[in-house]
């Protein structure tokens, strides 16, 4: 729903730099390859600056399954923002797009995340149920775990996801590869 924001807090890669990730529902929507997709702002500040600005674009069909139609990621370089490499949008420079969350998962399940040939290539699996998570914004008994890798472009690098009907991702830490840790502080609607 437009206005709404999910606020998080964690570690960046190196496992010391503390960081906040704010991920706000827009009213904006971009239509890409035909598809009106919900337009995602997300702003990643480490030490109270902004680091990262991204446009994330979103779009379900209707089995429920959520589609990730694209990203525009602007990082900070010596000082300005500038466009990051992986930035892309389905069906401009062969990019596709792919499911960030299927709308029925099942153990076992599999499926592309996102495709941009040499810059984007994230996949993931429904490992099952993620048993009980707290974070700072609640305890949740019914969770679903995956994981999510890119062999092609980060090999070694494995981060779990625990998510929750009704509220979403709650909490992410890579298992291998960095030390890379999120969890859910607040959702705020306005």
């Amino acid at each position: 729903m437009p206005g709404t924001g999910f606020h998080y807090k964690s570690v960046a890669e190196d496992g010391k730099t503390p960081q906040t990730d704010d991920m706000v529902v827009t009213s904006k929507t971009k239509t890409i390859l035909g598809v009106p997709c919900t337009v995602v702002r997300d702003t990643v500040t480490s030490r109270g600056r902004p680091i990262e600005h991204t446009f994330d674009w979103y779009a379900q069909d209707n089995e429920g399954n959520v589609w990730y139609m694209g990203e525009d990621t602007r990082e900070l370089q010596h000082g300005k923002f500038v466009k990051a490499d992986d930035s892309w949008e389905g069906g401009v420079a062969g990019a596709e797009p792919g499911i960030i969350m299927p709308g029925r998962p099942k153990t076992g399940d599999a499926y592309r995340q996102e495709y941009y040939p040499r810059f984007a290539l994230d996949q993931a699996r429904v490992l099952g149920p993620g048993g009980l998570v707290t974070v700072p914004y609640g305890s949740y008994k019914n969770t679903l775990l995956t994981v999510e890798t890119a062999p092609k472009l980060d090999p070694g690098v494995a981060e779990r996801k625990w998510y929750v009907a009704g509220v979403g991702d709650v909490k992410e830490h890579t298992v291998s590869g960095n030390h890379e840790e999120i969890v859910l502080v607040s959702v705020t609607h306005s």
